[in-house]
């Protein structure tokens, strides 16, 4: 293995106590710990075998900090469609729950995922199924 040739700021190993602290992203936290350890002097195959992480991943992450800092270590943006579920929609949906289904015209007094649909595409414009409703649900409730 070539030995990695890369200089970290004096106050890397702080920086990255420091984001392990505060982090509430397990994935950055992973990373952060295993760039500390390297920044410490393990080995990155070492690192790697240790925490799970495939060596490739490993030497991205350890440059990307040692070029943008703890930055480095978040996930950048993907390609592919924006989520149609916003953080206004989920807020709609909350309020909407709290509110009586039988003044939206429902028949029954609960709501159904359904009937959250449909009434949240009128209120909204916007078309959920009712599984993503339920998924809506469960993440905010």
């Amino acid at each position: 293995m070539r030995t990695l040739k890369l200089h970290f700021p004096d106050n890397a190993l702080s920086t990255l106590e420091t984001c392990l602290r505060q982090t509430k992203e397990a994935r950055v936290f992973r990373r952060a710990q295993a760039v500390r350890d390297v920044v410490t002097g393990q080995r990155l195959q070492t690192v790697s075998d240790t925490l799970h992480f495939t060596y490739s991943a490993l030497h991205k992450w350890v440059h990307r900090f040692a070029a943008e800092g703890t930055r480095g270590l978040v996930d950048r943006p993907r390609a592919g469609r924006p989520p149609k579920i916003t953080c206004a929609l989920e807020q709609h949906l909350n309020r909407l729950v709290d509110q009586d289904s039988l003044e939206h015209g429902s028949l029954y007094s609960q709501w159904s995922c359904r009937e959250l649909a449909t009434v949240l595409a009128q209120q909204t414009g916007v078309q959920l199924g009712r599984e993503s409703v339920r998924g809506i649900l469960k993440k905010i409730r």
